[in-house]
């Protein structure tokens, strides 16, 4: 494929740079070039300024409010908005449930919950995980029982990523317990103002609460809540896993950090000398830009074939392995560049502890700690590599 820009796509960078420089407001800057949390209205802050511009959903068919954009145009956006500190999209709406919604849902669904995911006033999470069924996620035990015109949910979800802020949840439940594990799930909308319904957080390593398990006890839910058909939701769910891997190969952000962490080796050193003069440092980091060049050239090659209508197959596993493992190299080469001055992290999940070091080296701890996660959520990359087997090579 043609990897150059043409002259229309480098204007169009250079309209987002200009539309970021004029209406990103500088503290949501400082915030995330800090690594500090993000609270709700951060977030959805930022989604409603990229909504009234018309670039709330970059990847959504024009006919839902979608930008109409090509690969090309989506790859810039996401590299411009990465490099310049903007808040990420909240992924569970927008690159999620959304396109499960406009592909499989109902019209009814579609009017009910498209307009509030892209126009900011609505926040959604994940009921994916379980105890015991996390990649093993046809393992899943949480039953949703006929009952008239309602489904009556019984379950308990982990790991559910900021469900403490959700208005609602899309969910996978088992409505037939007789069927193979994967015939008998169904895809569920579910109201997370629904009685019955407790989140209880989960602190992780990095000391910040972005994770929860969510118990339901008799949660009543209209079958109108129902996405397509009953006990297909297993279809629906590798829908949108191919959706969020192909997300987590996170480029951009890690195009970014390696800007920063050049920042961190041209700093001068205790002993005089900068980190970009050592040999090793130096070799770690040129091979962590090869492959991230090399993860670049395949990501743009499954959104060119996303515009022509391919749906991500086990290329999506591939970007997830590479994207996760190479986000973990990063943070680890910072933490060690940084040395003693990556532990007094305050300010991410402790406002009222200012930073205590260079300002180059705010953020990387908690990013070091939580991205521990990377090689696990949206599918273990263990999970991953049995995919591919199983896809590409037939085992």
């Amino acid at each position: 494929m043609d990897l150059s820009f043409t002259p229309e796509e480098i204007a169009f960078r250079e309209e987002v740079r200009s539309f970021i420089r004029d209406n990103l407001p500088a503290e949501l800057r400082r915030k995330v070039a800090r690594g500090e949390h993000l609270e709700k209205a951060d977030t959805l802050a930022w989604q409603k300024i990229l909504h009234k511009r018309g670039w709330g959903a970059p990847a959504w068919p024009k006919k839902f409010g979608g930008t109409g954009w090509t690969a090309a145009q989506r790859y810039i956006f996401d590299e411009e908005v990465a490099a310049n500190d903007c808040p990420g999209q909240l992924p569970f709406g927008i690159s999620m449930v959304a396109p499960v919604i406009y592909t499989f849902g109902s019209d009814a669904q579609k009017a009910q919950h498209l307009p509030g995911i892209i126009g900011g006033d609505v926040w959604w999470c994940q009921g994916y995980s379980e105890p015991g069924s996390g990649s093993d996620l046809a393992s899943l035990r949480t039953s949703a029982v006929s009952d008239g015109d309602h489904y009556v949910v019984n379950g308990h979800k982990i790991w559910t990523t900021l469900a403490h802020y959700a208005d609602w949840i899309f969910c996978l439940v088992r409505t037939d317990p007789k069927a193979k594990q994967q015939e008998g799930i169904s895809f569920l909308l579910i109201d997370m103002n629904t009685p019955g319904i407790t989140v209880k957080p989960i602190i992780t390593i990095d000391e910040g609460h972005s994770v929860n398990e969510v118990f339901l006890d008799n949660v009543r839910v209209p079958k109108s809540n129902l996405v397509g058909q009953e006990n297909k939701g297993w279809t629906y769910a590798k829908f949108l896993l191919g959706h969020e891997r192909t997300g987590i190969g996170m480029v951009a952000q890690s195009k970014k950090r390696v800007r920063k962490l050049k920042e961190i080796a041209g700093a001068e050193q205790s002993n005089g000398e900068p980190l970009a003069k050592d040999t090793t440092f130096k070799s770690k980091l040129a091979q962590i830009e090869v492959d991230l060049m090399a993860l670049e050239i395949s990501n743009l090659r499954v959104l060119a074939d996303a515009a022509k209508g391919k749906p991500p197959g086990a290329e999506a596993s591939l970007l997830k392995i590479r994207g996760s493992e190479l986000g973990q190299r990063i943070t680890e080469l910072a933490v060690d560049a940084l040395g003693y001055y990556a532990m007094p992290y305050g300010g991410r999940h402790r406002s009222n502890e200012p930073f205590i070091g260079p300002e180059h080296g705010a953020g990387w701890m908690p990013g070091f700690l939580y991205g521990r996660t990377y090689t696990i959520y949206g599918g273990s990359n263990e999970i991953q590599r049995n995919v591919i087997a199983k896809m590409v090579l037939g085992l």
